[in-house]
Order: structure tokens, then C-alpha cells, then sequence
């Protein structure tokens, strides 16, 4: 079988790679559609991962074997999950912290989803694996994954009908997140980014508003418009500047949720006499349990989420590298691209 195969920030070759054997318990896909997810963007670029890599894990694709111990999937089931499942019986499980489990980042799926056949291991079929249903597209489905790690992020805190929300970063996960806030029913939902590009997008996706921090300062045009702050922030961007901005303009008794992973200078200062005075809170989230994934793909299916705004871009699993020098274009208009095998 082919795979897109890391060897360097600028060298990803789509080659032959040794297809997986199943055993009795696991299962083999072929590849429909996977998400390129800004984590495997980052992992590129910054060339955090040993060469001879196959990444991605937005995957959705259609059951090619089934091992003989399998009873609840078929040939030709079409399915889509996830790629690190938790023991559910050590302590961190047992407090409901399923993605601080010791055993999280030890199962995978192999070799990763840009390949052309996955192997789905026994813990994976038996726990975060999912049909998808009649009338959704692959390209749909793979989007189950991300929508289910924003759904776990919102998990984080408290939520509630009427509240004010920030949205820091309009990428294909801000977006995910504003439409998952307007379902419920949330006050105002306000998208910041640096990009014109993405900021244009962000009121198809439930923004009541948008401001690019790049030109206009945050905190004094808040403070101009007199808004009255935010129940909940959402930082969206990997950029630890905007954690002490997001307490700032934080409502008492406020949370911000550290949505994406801090990836540019991740030590920051803070007031910490907030904490006390005015009640405000700082949550960190990170990937996703097995419990959302159902939710997700419910979100998708009701409508919840606007596929087909979101995906900008499908393109054929030999052009990955092609598919991360878009992301890294600036002028471009590009949100969620899909990768296919078909």
C-alpha cells in the first residue's frame, strides 16, 4: 500500500509502505478521508517527529477485514474513531481524566491516517470505534474527531444559556467551537484572529462579531464599546500572548479554557491577584475521550456543524505536503482540507 510518508519539513513522500496484518481482534480499513488537524501541521514544520513517520488521525474510511473475534462490525461497515483510547480502570480514569491516562498515548492506530489501509487495534475496536450514518459523506465523518476534542473542551466549563463568549483564533477550530456555542444558545459569541482570511469566514460559523487583534487592540475597543466582558474564553491559537489578554477582558467569576496547545514562548505572566479577588479561573483541555464521539457525530449529522463550509479543500492523499504548504499561505482562503483515498 502507499502512505505520505514524513522525512522532513519540506520532504514527504508518498511511497510504499508495508500494509498492516490484523489479528483476531482488530480491524483493517481502507482509507476514505482524513483531516489534516493543525497538530499535524505543527509536528511537520517544526519536524517533531522521526523521519519515517505516517500522521494523521481525522480519519474515516470503510471496513476491508475483520478479524475473527470481531462481532460488532462487517466487512464494508463504514466507521470512523479515533486514535488513543484510555485503560478506563487507573486512577486518572476513575476521576473521569481519560486523556491523563498512562495509557493514552500508547495506543495508536498504524501506521497513521495517511495511508491507504489502517489497522484498527483491539482497544480501538472495542471502545472508539463508530459507524457513521446513512447519508454522511467520509469527508463529513472525518470531521467527527475534531468536533469531538471541542466538544471535551467545552466539557471543561460551565456553559450556560445567555452567556457572553470569546473565541480566540478563527481557524477550523474556532469555528467549530462558535457553532457548537450558538447551539447553545449562548449570548454573543466574539471570534478574534490576525488574519482578515479566516475573521471574513467567521459569521457563516456564529460569530456575532470579529476583531483582528493584529490591527485594532482588544482590551481598548472593549473597553470603548463598553462591553461588559466575558462569562468564558476560549483560546483557540497556540500562542501563549493571548492567555493574560484572555483574563483581562474575563468577566469575575470567568473561566478560560486553554483550548490549544501553547507552542510559541509558553511562559507567561499573570496578575494572580485575580484568582482571588474576582473568582476567575484558568482550565486546560486536551484531545478527547471515547464519550464524545457520538455527540460529534450527532452534531454533524443535525446540522450542527457546517461541513460544507468548513472543508475549503479536498485533495488526493499523495498531495500532503502540497496540502501543508496551503495552510502556510497567508492569502489563501483555506480552512479545513480533507485528504482522499479513492
Amino acid at each position: 500500500m502507499k502512505a505520505s510518508v514524513f522525512y522532513g519539513k519540506n520532504d514527504i513522500r508518498f511511497e510504499e509502505v508495508e500494509q498492516p496484518d490484523i489479528r483476531d481482534k482488530e480491524i483493517l480499513i481502507q482509507m476514505k478521508a482524513c483531516g489534516l488537524c493543525g497538530t499535524d501541521i505543527h509536528k511537520v514544520t517544526e519536524e517533531l517527529v522521526p523521519s519515517g513517520s505516517v500522521l494523521g488521525h481525522e480519519y474515516a474510511g470503510e471496513i476491508v477485514a475483520v478479524g475473527k473475534e470481531v462481532s460488532d462490525f462487517s466487512l464494508g461497515d463504514r466507521v470512523t474513531g479515533g486514535i488513543h483510547v484510555p485503560c478506563f480502570t487507573c486512577e486518572q480514569c476513575s476521576r473521569g481524566h481519560y486523556t491523563l491516562c498512562p495509557e493514552f498515548k500508547k495506543t495508536n492506530i498504524h501506521p497513521g491516517g495517511f495511508a491507504e489501509y489502517i489497522k484498527l487495534p483491539e482497544e480501538h475496536v472495542k471502545h472508539l470505534l463508530y459507524k457513521i450514518p446513512d447519508g454522511m459523506s467520509y469527508s463529513e465523518a472525518s470531521l467527527a474527531e475534531p468536533v469531538a476534542c471541542c466538544i471535551h473542551g467545552q466539557k471543561a466549563v460551565h456553559i450556560h444559556a445567555g452567556d457572553r463568549v470569546l473565541v480566540m483564533g478563527a481557524g477550523p477550530i474556532g469555528l467549530i467551537h462558535s457553532q457548537l456555542l450558538k447551539n447553545k444558545l449562548v449570548k454573543e459569541v466574539v471570534i478574534t484572529d490576525v488574519s482578515d482570511h479566516r475573521l471574513n469566514n467567521a459569521h457563516e460559523f456564529g460569530a456575532d462579531l470579529t476583531i483582528n487583534t493584529g490591527k485594532t487592540d482588544l482590551e481598548t475597543y472593549l473597553q470603548e464599546q463598553k462591553h461588559p466582558g466575558f462569562d468564558v474564553v476560549i483560546i483557540a491559537a497556540g500562542v501563549s500572548a493571548l492567555l493574560p489578554q484572555a483574563m483581562n477582558v474575563l468577566k469575575r467569576g470567568g473561566t478560560v479554557v486553554c483550548f490549544s496547545p501553547f507552542t510559541i514562548k509558553p511562559v507567561v505572566e499573570i496578575d494572580a491577584s485575580m484568582f482571588f479577588h474576582d473568582e476567575k479561573s484558568i482550565v486546560g483541555t486536551y484531545s478527547v475521550s471515547p464519550y464524545e464521539f457520538e455527540e460529534a457525530i450527532l452534531a454533524i449529522q443535525k446540522g450542527v456543524i457546517n461541513t460544507e463550509a468548513l472543508i475549503t479543500h479536498e485533495m488526493p492523499l499523495s498531495d500532503l505536503g502540497r496540502a501543508i504548504e496551503l495552510t502556510q499561505n497567508k492569502t489563501e482562503n483555506v480552512l479545513k482540507i480533507v485528504l482522499k483515498n479513492e
